[in-house]
């Protein structure tokens, strides 16, 4: 199967490597690695860029990996990796074009891309569901929390009850509200069995084992883990949000390159623009509440209006003491008129720690309206610290990567060679970006860099190369075309360590040149905002104009 569709592709797989190839001559930082044999049609090619790199390293809680491909019917077999940063806007973590559609090229593909990122595992992971790709991820990753894609699973069942959805057009009004309306356990296991005897489909195969299924898809059992969304029903999409638009099923493999260039520019400039209206513009506040201002200041512009939204709704949902043991205080809370959807928020003042049996703050990381009341009730003024989740904040990106989580993933080594390398690069990244914001800073940090180089050439000689540093560490019998992998030889020479050197400088030259491209770029888009500003002003005046004559 494989050789077909790598016959079907045509010399478009070695166009696809030929980029590959070149990116990595450009900057060592960029990933791709191969599967199989040397002549590429046996298996997948999997590759990551040093940006996507680096966003993984803060972004990386929660990922999303797209097939789409599968059941679209694409002529290219391309996936990705995915994720949220911290606007909510799709960030990208890697991509693959899948040769052979089996267990081992998907285990082989988790590996890669899992090693490509520090070998540092998510918490939770979307995918579409599929049993190959569920026996990989449970292989590769047994402590991540998977979890199928809904619109996949409804757009499936659509399919298989076809006869039902037609001769019953309200069953998937039903069938839908069952799935996405019950916040809890207790209230979907009725719902569901209330629905299969409403429209007489209890012995239905499909309906079976899609309940057999059910903590892998229904909301309402994966409410304790972290998946980023802000609400039960916002996920009822897609997964290709990032290449939507850019790749689809008429895309060759010829255009899959300068597609995927496009949206990666795309999504970039989207980001810049939101950095630039978080930093620069003040959103309304809706209440005297210092919450509100302090989550105005500390969150980017989309998270504090979903913050606000919760807040806004406290005024309409009290919070009532219903026990008390002395150091945990029980409130349930529910709105005006909706008490038989109260929901129960348990209070320790000593630690201002609560938990609220909707599990928003767990799911999304943005504290709910719930607790939220509570803190009302009890006059907590502003927002707790362990309930700012920094991946949500404005400054998401500045300081240490991406760590709330980090108790609950596994504890992997940062000893290794290739470890230190991934992690000096991402400081180096955000050292450049800091460094060309003005000509004064360029210049601080220049002198700034070329002091630390006098540093770790001084240090070099000083400090002994551990067995660790000297030894392969390649343990695959896959061939990986990776930068990660040919770093995890040590430099044993002095010769070879000052080679490393000046590769890192050429790095950072690099980086910085980019860094002026995009700085160009957003000058020209905030250009072209004021421009149409001024138009839209004229516009304003004249039409005022005209109304008076």
């Amino acid at each position: 199967m494989s050789a077909t569709r790598h016959r079907a592709l045509g010399g478009g797989v070695n166009h696809v490597l030929d980029y590959l190839r070149r990116m990595q001559a450009e900057n060592p930082s960029f990933f791709y690695a191969i599967q199989g044999d040397n002549d590429h049609t046996g298996g997948s090619i999997f590759w990551a860029d040093a940006t996507s790199r680096m966003n993984y390293a803060y972004f990386g809680d929660t990922v999303i990996f797209d097939t789409t491909y599968r059941t679209n019917r694409y002529r290219v077999p391309f996936a990705s990796f995915t994720g949220l940063n911290h606007h909510g806007q799709p960030v990208l973590f890697g991509c693959a074009l899948i040769l052979n559609d089996s267990e081992a090229s998907f285990a082989w593909l988790f590996q890669t891309w899992l090693h490509a990122m520090s070998d540092r595992r998510p918490i939770s992971i979307t995918t579409d569901p599929d049993r190959l790709i569920q026996m990989a991820v449970t292989q590769v990753l047994p402590e991540t929390r998977l979890r199928f894609n809904r619109w996949s699973i409804f757009k499936e069942t659509q399919e298989k009850l076809a006869h039902i959805y037609q001769s019953q057009p309200t069953f998937e009004i039903e069938f839908k509200k069952c799935v996405n309306e019950t916040e809890t356990i207790n209230e979907f296991e009725p719902s569901w069995v209330l629905l299969l005897e409403r429209y007489f489909v209890m012995d239905n195969e499909w309906l079976q084992s899609m309940y057999n299924a059910r903590q892998q898809w229904v909301p309402a059992y994966m409410r304790d883990t972290f998946f980023g969304d802000f609400s039960i029903t916002e996920r009822n999409i897609g997964l290709n949000s990032f290449f939507e638009g850019f790749v689809n099923a008429s895309t060759t493999i010829q255009m899959l390159i300068k597609q995927y260039e496009k949206a990666v520019a795309s999504w970039h400039e989207k980001e810049l623009k939101s950095d630039y209206d978080t930093t620069n513009t003040s959103p309304v506040l809706k209440t005297p509440s210092p919450m509100e201002k302090q989550a105005a200041n500390l969150y980017t512009r989309r998270i504090f209006m979903k913050f606000q939204e919760e807040l806004v709704e406290t005024l309409a949902n009290p919070a009532t003491k219903i026990d008390d043991s002395g150091t945990v205080a029980t409130y349930r809370v529910a709105k005006f008129g909706e008490e038989h959807k109260a929901h129960t928020v348990n209070f320790t003042s000593f630690e201002m720690k609560a938990n609220c049996s909707c599990q928003m703050f767990e799911h999304s990381g943005i504290i709910c309206r719930h607790i939220l009341a509570v803190f009302r009730a009890k006059n907590v003024l502003t927002l707790p610290s362990q309930y700012v989740l920094k991946r949500w904040t404005r400054n998401a990106k500045i300081g240490d990567m991406q760590d709330e989580h980090a108790t609950e993933l596994p504890n992997n080594s940062r000893e290794s060679l290739t470890d230190r390398s991934n992690t000096l690069r991402q400081e180096a990244i955000k050292y450049v970006e800091e460094g060309a914001k003005s000509i004064h800073i360029y210049n601080v940090a220049m002198d700034a860099l070329q002091e630390a180089l006098k540093k770790v050439s001084s240090a070099k000689n000083q400090s002994p190369v551990s067995a660790e540093d000297g030894a392969l560490s390649n343990g695959r019998n896959q061939e990986l075309h990776a930068a990660g992998d040919t770093e995890t030889v040590a430099c044993q020479s002095a010769d070879e360590k000052e080679k490393k050197i000046r590769e890192l400088t050429t790095e950072l030259e690099s980086i910085n040149r980019r860094c002026e491209v995009y700085r160009a770029n957003l000058l020209a888009v905030l250009r072209d905002m004021e421009e149409q500003k001024l138009k839209l002003s004229v516009k304003v005046q004249n039409a005022r104009l005209n109304l008076r004559e």
